[in-house]
């Protein structure tokens, strides 16, 4: 590829050459590009209701988690405690996730999610009422936290294998990359209004909005219309199952890689994110507002970086942009971990949203394209533990370490050892830039 998503030549990719072709404009793209493109998968009109219904959802959820984080900083004063938390929502992934993505394969992936959506719903408003009558103890956290954990462990294989009930084959893509864009919209906008909703209100204002916003997507899924074909029940135990798609998944050495990618980017790339409220006091010695703005700041790029990638999939080798892409990520972490200013904090971190939605975007879509379809629950609740898993984990060791050697040196010891991981990756797959 002779240019990267973040070249300064990248907005002209919105500009077709009047012959319509841009092949001579980027040698690796194929066909013409169109602005429809971008938006293909909200033609369906399953995956619309989705789409908007998740989006609302986002929003209460990353209005949560911001506040959660500063919350619990404020009672704790420890970015340790940060990482505990983390590490308590992930243990059930460890548990759950395989089981869950087994079950993803048996049974209505719809009933699952309204289900689960409906459990997370219920934990945040328990966080409202413990908050808003005082009784609310950083343990109270830890143990609501694990429960949203097992939440999420069924949560998410599922609803990565329901993508593919919504669009078909041909969007399956696109609409990976629309719910990057719709997740990190939420990102941008929820953590922002989080932070002045805390500041002016307090958090458990925070926690009340995000549960009501649940049920604009449980109201999505009940009007969703599907031509089920009943599924056959398996002869063989759930168990049985869980092997067989570690077994095929084994055969698969590019799925292997795309996987093990995300499993080092949550482990070392992700743990920025847990020392947001430290990052915001400690080092730019601001309040809740600030942390919501580098929140904000992170989900701005993400959103513009997923974008992109939901226009030029069609059109460009997705290992090469996967490539670039793991290279450039723990770069610029670096340079973060260097910088003590506001500005130069959230410049960077339009950079850090982009390129790590970019990862995980570009993997996904890899994985679901090659994946047989009797298998996709299976492999995407693999594809999910590699984050559900590795980020609280990921979350506990930045958090310890930057409790012993401070916030910014915890963030270059991650960068660093992320960086090196995937120079040896790419030395010893060197295949990984000709996926398509």
């Amino acid at each position: 590829m002779h240019k990267s998503i973040d070249d300064p030549d990248i907005p002209r990719l919105l500009i077709p050459p009047e012959d319509g072709s841009i092949k001579r404009f980027l040698p690796h793209f194929k066909g013409k590009y169109s602005l429809k493109d971008t938006f293909a998968a909200l033609n369906h009109q399953n995956y619309k209701l989705w789409f908007w219904g998740q989006m609302v959802s986002l929003f209460g959820s990353w209005m949560q988690a911001t506040a959660l984080a500063y919350f619990i900083y404020e009672l704790t004063h420890s970015p340790a405690f940060l990482g505990y938390v983390g590490f308590a929502s992930g243990i059930p992934a460890w548990i759950f996730t395989f089981y869950a993505g087994a079950v993803a394969d048996r049974f209505e992936r719809r009933k699952i999610l309204i289900f689960t959506q409906s459990g997370m719903m219920l934990l945040s408003v328990l966080l409202a009422v413990l908050t808003f009558t005082n009784f609310i103890v950083p343990t109270h956290i830890i143990i609501i936290s694990v429960f949203l954990g097992v939440m999420n462990a069924f949560d998410a294989p599922t609803r990565h294998a329901f993508v593919n009930e919504l669009v078909g084959k041909d969007d399956l893509v696109n609409a990976i990359a629309l719910n990057s864009t719709m997740f990190h919209t939420a990102t941008s906008i929820g953590p922002a209004f989080g932070g002045i909703i805390y500041a002016l209100f307090g958090p458990a204002w925070c926690f009340t909005v995000n549960a009501i916003s649940f049920s604009a997507v449980i109201l999505s899924l009940s009007k969703m219309k599907f031509n089920y074909v009943p599924k056959l029940k398996p002869n063989n135990s759930i168990r049985f199952e869980i092997m067989d798609g570690f077994k095929y998944l084994f055969t698969q050495k590019d799925m292997l890689v795309f996987i093990l990618i995300t499993t080092m980017t949550s482990l070392f790339g992700t743990g920025l994110v847990t020392l947001f409220p430290a990052w915001a006091v400690q080092i730019l010695h601001g309040d809740s507002t600030t942390n919501g703005f580098l929140q904000s700041a992170r989900g701005i790029g993400a959103v513009v970086f997923a974008l992109i990638l939901a226009t030029i999939n069609k059109y460009t080798s997705r290992g090469k942009l996967l490539s670039f892409t793991t290279l450039s990520f723990p770069l610029v972490l670096i340079l973060f971990s260097f910088n003590r200013s506001l500005i130069i904090s959230l410049l960077l971190l339009l950079f850090v949203g982009g390129f790590m939605i970019s990862i995980y975007n570009l993997s996904n879509g890899l994985i679901q394209t090659k994946v047989s379809e009797k298998f996709r629950g299976r492999i995407m609740g693999i594809y999910s533990f590699s984050f559900l898993a590795f980020m609280p984990i990921g979350s506990l060791i930045i958090g310890v370490t930057a409790e012993l050697f401070g916030t910014p040196l915890a963030i270059l010891i991650n960068s660093v050892i992320l960086l090196a991981i995937f120079i040896g990756l790419k030395l010893y797959y060197p295949q990984l830039s000709s996926s398509k």
